[in-house]
């Protein structure tokens, strides 16, 4: 969308702005004239002035999420971050040291989880019952989602408990999500793991790296997974 003001063309004074969709050519010299643009001065014929460009939109504005998350991608590809394949990850596990960090729920780590993985919940189930955890609980029901989340103030802090900065650490959640950009998604999926890389990276974790395609791709491939026992 193409912002337009006209000027007066003697006291270069804005008369109207105008807002105008280009044709597919996408360029100014596809704009249609017609009479709304045309400058109409008092006792005089109507004369055409010329134009400037206020301002060019490429497309519809970013929500505050996607701002967000792009703030995020950018700050991990900076900082290097490297996504490797679930087989991938085991090997990196069992060959050089490093350690899984299973950010899902509690419970869903519980029921099943990808051996010598520790866990630390990036989100966690909501906890109080303010009116406004109520409210957050409704509007999840509403979706068909029972167990609403909320973000895990001591994330980084139960973090630190266990792992040292120096530790490699390979962040992964069910989904993965991805930096690269795909055929629907110029800047990537956003995911909970690459939140908790995020996060790490912030807080001075040098050495991360993320499962692409999640947990959801350890199981799929038959790797090492320890289940909840049945009592």
């Amino acid at each position: 969308m193409f912002i337009l003001a006209l000027y007066n063309s003697t006291s270069q004074e804005t008369l109207r702005a105008c807002a105008i969709r280009p044709s597919s050519s996408n360029t100014l010299s596809s704009l249609v004239y017609s009479e709304e643009l045309c400058v109409r001065r008092r006792n005089a014929r109507p004369t055409w002035s010329p134009l400037k460009v206020r301002s060019i939109a490429a497309g519809p504005p970013k929500s505050a999420a996607e701002t967000d998350w792009r703030t995020k991608r950018e700050t991990l590809l900076k900082n290097g971050l490297r996504s490797v394949t679930a087989k991938d990850a085991l090997r990196l596990q069992k060959e050089q040291g490093y350690t899984i960090l299973d950010v899902r729920l509690e419970s869903d780590f519980e029921e099943a989880h990808p051996e010598g993985a520790i866990n630390v919940q990036v989100y966690r189930l909501i906890k109080e019952w303010t009116p406004w955890d109520i409210a957050r609980r409704v509007a999840f029901a509403f979706f068909g989602i029972f167990q609403g989340t909320e973000e895990n103030p001591e994330f980084l802090k139960e973090v630190n408990s266990k792992l040292d900065k120096s530790t490699k650490t390979i962040v992964a959640c069910q989904s993965g999500g991805t930096v690269k950009p795909t055929a629907n998604l110029s800047e990537g999926q956003q995911s909970r793991s690459l939140i908790a890389a995020y996060l790490l990276s912030l807080d001075g974790y040098k050495t991360i790296v993320h499962i692409d395609g999640g947990l959801r791709n350890w199981f799929k491939d038959g790797l090492p997974v320890v289940y909840k026992e049945e009592n």
